[in-house]
Order: C-alpha cells, then sequence, then structure tokens
C-alpha cells in the first residue's frame, strides 16, 4: 500500500498552495491557491496534470481548503466554474464566510482597478460557495463509505483548520497554514495524537527561530510612536483579515494607555466587514478574547476609524492599515507611491512577502528606487521596518509538531527550497522520519501502514505476559496487562510496531482473524508438534574425564561409582562442564546430562552413525551421543568443545558436517 502525493503548488516556494493526495483508491486535493507574485499562467496550479482530459469529477473524490486567504483558496471559483468541477467541497464555517469577501475584493482589484481580463466573475463566486460544506472542529465527517475526514483548530488566522485524512488504514494529515504559540486574538494550533502514514506540513519559517511576542510587540510600537512623534505617516500593508485585527488589538490598547490622539485608519470597507464577522465568529478566537466579551468586544475599538481617500494627502501624522498586504497592488500600493519619497514617513511589513511583490523588495534590502513598469518607478526614502507578526509557526513549532505525530514520513511544503532543506536534513537526523521536499508537479510516494484487526487467544496473551516476555510497544503492553484479568483480546497488530510475540494467525470460520499460541494451532489442524533435533556422536577422552573426577571438589557420589558404571562417566562428564564452564544449570538425570534442550548419554552403538570419524583405540576414548534443538545451539557448540577439549569454531566445523546431524 502507498500514498502519493503530487504537489500542484507551494512546492519549494510560497504560494498558490495545491496538493493532490491518492490513497486507498481516493482522490483528495488539500487547498487550491493563487500566486499573489504572478499575473500570468503561473498565477494558478497546472491542473491539467490531474486529468490531462478536464475529467475532474472522476479524479477527484473531494477537495478541502484550509482557510481564507487567497493562496490557499485564490483558484477555487476558476477550477470549479471554469474547469468544471462540481464535486464536494470542505471547509470551516469562518472560512466559508470570510473565502467570499477575500475573492470578491480580490476580483474587482485585478478587473475593475487593474483592467486584467477577468479569470472569474462575480457568479462564480456564488455558484462555487453553494457547493461548499462548512464542517466543526473534530467533527467526523464520512465523505463516502470509505473516506473520511477531521478538522483541528490551527491558529493562523481565523476558521483555520489542519485536516485529518483516513481512507480504510491509511492516515494523514495536512497542516495547512498553522501557529504553535496564541497570540492576541487567537490561540494556538491544537491536534490530538495521532497514528499517521504521512504529515504534509508548511514551512515557511522553516530555519527562523522568533524572539519572544512580548519584545516584538515593543520594538514595533516604539517604531511607530516614533515616526508620528515626528510628523511622519506609517503604512502598514496588510489583509484584512488576521495579522489586521492582531495589530488592531495591539495598538488601540497602547493608544489608549500613552493617551495618543494621532488617528488610527483602516483603509476600506473589507476591513470593518471582517471585524463584523470577528465579532460573530468570536468562539473561534483566542481564550483571553472569549474572556473579555462579557465586559466589551475587542474588536469595537476606540481610536480606529475608517479611511478616506481624500486623507492620502493631509498633513498630520496617521497611521494606516491598507490592504492588500505584500504591497501586491491595490491600495497599499496607491498609498506607497504617494508615501514612500518622503524620510518621515515609515512603512512597516509585518509578515512574510512572497518573491515578486514590492513587500518581498523592501524586505531583501532597502532600495533606493522601484520600477513598477516602464512607464512608472518609485522613489524610495521613507523609512522600511521588517518585523514579524506573520501568523506562521516557527522552525521549533514545526519540529515541534513533527515529533508530537511521529508520522512514518513528512512532506515539506509552502517554503522557500534552500531552508526547506535545512529543515528536511534536522527531521530526518533529529528525528528519524524520513522527510521530502518536492518542487512544484513533483509526485512522492510513500508505503502507507497495513493494520489487520484481529482477536488472540487466552493462551497467546498470557505467553505475551509471562515473566520472560519483553514487550517493544509501551501502548500494547499497557494494554495487554489491564485486560490480563479476563479473556480480552488483542485489538490493533500493526506492521509499524516491533515484534512482540511469534504466534500465528489462523482465519476463523465466522472470517474473523485471530492470533493464537502455537499449541493451539496444533490442536486446530488435528496434528502433533514436529520438532527439528541435531545430533553428534562427541568422543571424549577418558584421561580428561578422570582427571575431573581426581579434582578438590568432587562429589562424594563418585565414591560410589565404578569406572564401569554409565553413571559414572556421565558424573565425570558432569564434574567437567561444571569445572570448565559458567553453567549452573547442569543436570544428571537417568544416565543422560541435561542442559535445557542439550541431551548427552553414554553411546552403546559400535557404528553409530553420528560419529565424526574418530575410532576407539587402546579404549583410551568414550563416546557420548548428544543431541538439542535449534534454538540452543550456542549451548551446544560450548559443551562439545569442553568435551573435545578444542576450540569452538573448531568443534562448529566439525560437528556441522551432515554426517554429524540427525534431523
Amino acid at each position: 500500500m502507498s500514498i502519493e502525493s503530487l504537489v500542484l503548488g507551494a512546492g519549494q516556494e510560497v504560494g498558490k498552495s495545491c496538493v493532490l493526495v491518492r490513497m486507498g483508491g481516493k482522490s483528495i486535493m488539500f487547498d487550491c491557491g493563487m500566486h499573489m507574485g504572478y499575473l500570468d499562467r503561473r498565477r494558478y496550479p497546472d491542473f491539467s496534470l490531474i486529468s490531462p482530459s478536464g475529467d475532474f469529477n472522476s479524479s477527484i473524490d473531494c477537495i478541502i481548503i484550509t482557510h481564507f486567504h487567497l493562496d490557499h483558496v485564490g483558484a477555487l471559483p476558476f477550477f470549479t466554474e471554469v474547469c468544471g468541477y462540481h464535486g464536494p467541497i470542505y471547509m470551516t464555517f469562518p472560512t466559508k464566510a470570510l473565502a467570499p469577501m477575500m475573492l470578491e475584493d480580490y476580483r474587482k482589484l485585478m478587473v475593475e482597478r487593474r483592467g486584467e481580463q477577468e479569470q472569474f466573475t462575480s457568479e462564480h463566486i456564488t455558484e462555487c460557495m453553494k457547493k461548499v460544506i462548512a464542517v466543526d472542529l473534530k467533527q467526523i465527517v464520512q465523505v463516502d463509505k470509505d473516506l473520511q475526514i477531521r478538522a483541528y483548530y490551527a491558529g493562523h488566522v481565523l476558521g483555520a483548520a489542519m485536516f485529518y485524512a483516513k481512507v480504510g488504514e491509511n492516515t494523514m494529515v495536512y497542516t495547512g497554514d498553522y501557529n504553535m504559540t496564541p497570540d492576541r486574538h487567537l490561540g494556538a494550533a491544537q491536534i490530538d495524537r495521532l497514528q499517521l502514514d504521512l504529515l504534509i506540513t508548511e514551512s515557511t519559517y522553516a530555519t527562523t527561530i522568533r524572539d519572544s511576542k512580548y519584545a516584538r510587540e515593543r520594538e514595533f510600537l516604539k517604531a511607530v510612536h516614533k515616526c508620528v512623534a515626528g510628523g511622519g505617516k506609517v503604512l502598514i500593508p496588510t489583509f484584512a483579515l488576521g495579522r489586521a485585527q492582531e495589530l488592531c488589538i495591539l495598538l488601540d490598547d497602547y493608544w489608549e494607555r500613552m493617551n495618543l490622539k494621532i488617528p488610527i485608519y483602516f483603509s476600506a470597507g473589507l476591513t470593518i466587514q471582517a471585524n463584523m464577522y470577528y465579532k460573530m465568529l468570536i468562539g473561534w478566537t483566542s481564550q483571553k478574547i472569549k474572556d473579555c466579551q462579557t465586559t466589551r468586544n475587542p474588536f469595537d475599538f476606540k481610536h480606529v476609524c475608517s479611511f478616506d481617500r481624500s486623507l492620502i494627502n493631509s498633513p498630520g501624522p496617521c497611521v494606516l492599515f491598507a490592504t492588500p498586504g505584500m504591497i501586491s497592488g491595490g491600495f497599499s500600493l496607491e498609498v506607497f507611491k504617494q508615501w514612500a519619497p518622503s524620510e518621515l514617513n515609515l512603512v512597516t511589513l509585518p509578515g512574510y512577502c512572497v518573491a515578486g511583490t514590492i513587500g518581498h523588495k523592501l524586505m531583501s534590502g532597502k532600495p533606493t528606487r522601484i520600477d513598477l513598469d516602464k512607464d512608472t518607478c518609485i522613489d524610495v526614502k521613507c523609512q522600511i521596518h521588517q518585523l514579524s507578526f506573520s501568523p506562521h509557526t516557527d522552525a521549533k513549532g514545526i519540529m515541534d509538531l513533527v515529533e508530537f505525530l511521529s508520522p512514518r514520513h513528512v512532506i515539506l511544503v509552502h517554503g522557500e527550497k534552500p531552508k526547506m532543506a535545512s529543515l528536511k536534513g534536522r527531521i530526518q537526523s533529529e528525528l528519524g522520519i524520513p522527510c521530502y521536499d518536492p518542487a512544484n508537479n513533483d509526485t512522492v510516494v510513500v508505503s502507507s501502514t497495513k493494520t489487520v484487526k484481529v482477536d488472540a487467544s487466552e493462551t497467546f496473551i498470557r505467553t505475551c505476559l509471562n515473566d520472560g516476555f519483553k514487550c517493544h510497544n509501551k501502548q500494547l503492553e499497557d494494554s495487554w496487562t489491564s485486560s490480563s484479568g479476563h479473556s480480552g483480546s488483542l485489538n490493533l497488530i500493526s506492521s509499524r510496531d516491533e515484534v512482540v510475540a511469534e504466534g500465528i494467525m489462523v482465519m476463523e470460520k465466522s472470517k474473523k482473524a485471530k492470533i493464537v499460541h502455537e499449541n493451539e494451532y496444533l490442536h486446530i489442524v488435528g496434528t502433533e508438534k514436529h520438532e527439528l533435533q541435531l545430533s553428534c556422536c562427541c568422543p571424549v577422552s577418558k584421561s580428561s574425564l578422570t582427571q575431573a573426577m581426581s579434582g578438590s571438589d568432587a562429589s562424594s557420589a563418585s565414591e560410589t561409582l565404578v569406572s564401569s558404571d554409565h553413571r559414572y562417566w556421565i558424573h565425570c562428564l558432569w564434574l567437567k562442564l561444571k569445572k570448565e564452564s559458567d553453567f549452573n544449570n547442569v543436570q544428571e538425570v537417568d544416565n543422560c546430562l541435561s542442559l535445557n534442550s542439550f541431551k548427552s548419554h553414554i553411546c552403546q552403538v559400535d557404528n553409530c552413525p553420528y560419529r565424526t570419524g574418530e575410532c576407539d583405540e587402546g579404549g583410551s576414548i568414550m563416546f557420548f551421543c548428544c543431541s538439542w534443538s535449534p534454538i540452543d545451539e550456542k549451548i551446544a557448540w560450548r559443551v562439545l568443545s569442553i568435551m573435545r577439549e578444542t576450540s569452538l569454531s573448531e568443534v562448529s566445523e566439525v560437528h556441522c558436517s551432515p554426517t554429524g546431524l540427525l534431523i
């Protein structure tokens, strides 16, 4: 069994997240985003790789959208209404509420303001959202009789979710974007400890370890306050949903404490509308926000108001949140053109900026000039401040999640190639988990766990619980211990676990699998036990045996024995083994020497077929017929080496010959 992952987007880059996973005969598309840095065909994933004929309905069983950011949902209306996919789409309730706003705002920006050819219409967005099935956190959704999905809280933005998918015994988690640390308005990602074949995780900050949140907040507030105190204007390019609310809460609280009268503006109605949804969906926010709502709604900002375009060039300081983030176009670009030439002004970039955007150019170094096109250039004299208020987890958070879930395989997406390679090395070396960092349009195939649910007999369970048994899987050991007082059953034996006991799996008449002890199996099939026995007729010098008898530690019992008695020579051999080995459980029983399965007695057959070729010259040699089972082979070779007074390697060479074996 295997799981096949076709990376259609976010492979060794940040943008147009889209991964098609095939497992157990099912195909799931995780996210359907667009790239914010491209305006050509590279904007969308290459959907032709899914089905060259364009028959997407028979090629995909469902689509799962993790959150409302355009790099995760931006291509969805195009794929459903233009490409023709009509199957089910799953996302959380907040994502279903907020995604249409983001899509419509982007459509207006591209078509009405930039004059680009329309990729999808308002009607397309409406029809697309009709196909969406909203899900709650931890709700088990049965897509069909084989495919099951479940959403987990991801932090990041309102409604963001990690998704668990299971087909038969194949299991995986696709994280989307997530944050492992809480912020002012959202909690940290939460997920159960799951047994996974595959984890597909974002790796935006694959090599970054962030400073404390409070240190970053102080630095941000200090930079903003310094700028407005000097009469400058502060541009904060951000998307309307997510960081805008986080930073508004931070600035509104700071303005109140410092009694500042300088205006803070939102750029458009989209953010105001978004705040309305935050108020409605407050149950998806952090515990701190939930606790505050009993006295006042934290999204009713006292010092933040709507912005009018006529105020762009008005004198005096101000703080402006302008969409979209990354200065990828729209109103944030319009304001940047006007404010960038002034040294008094500040542009602060609070999050990750995709390659190809103006925000990325500003973060890559302080340019003095930016060419928008052949006719437009911008002089950049303003201050540039970069500070990570990104809602993505950092390298420590990614490693913590991978270690917590401990999947069989990890695939990294949504990151930069060199940083992903570094994180991949850490996961493999520190956690011992195979890790992959595919590029766009690459396919990764990994093996999956094949598990079989079986019953277990009481005898088999007792064997597992005896004193000599050591369980290699703590979880199974605990479950067996708890059931030792009754018949019970072994719920799950997985190929992931180390071998914990030897048993035989049989199929009962009821067609249920069952693990039984080997003795039970013999009874089931109605046959007797057959054991492999090895035999050898070993020559022993009589002088070496009598020397053992003459030692000071010889037992008094030897005084009653005579050399013509077989018991005498058996007793001599027993003394020899006691003297020359550390065997403590060698026993004399009925003219026979016994050590575990190893047995030895005096041979009375002149032409014994198991002798190795020596002959008795002058009666100086005594022959002992020895037999043992393969499990005690090492013990047998040690005993034989003492009897022959040779090295262990010499004995094994002689006695492994076919003429010295009885099977």
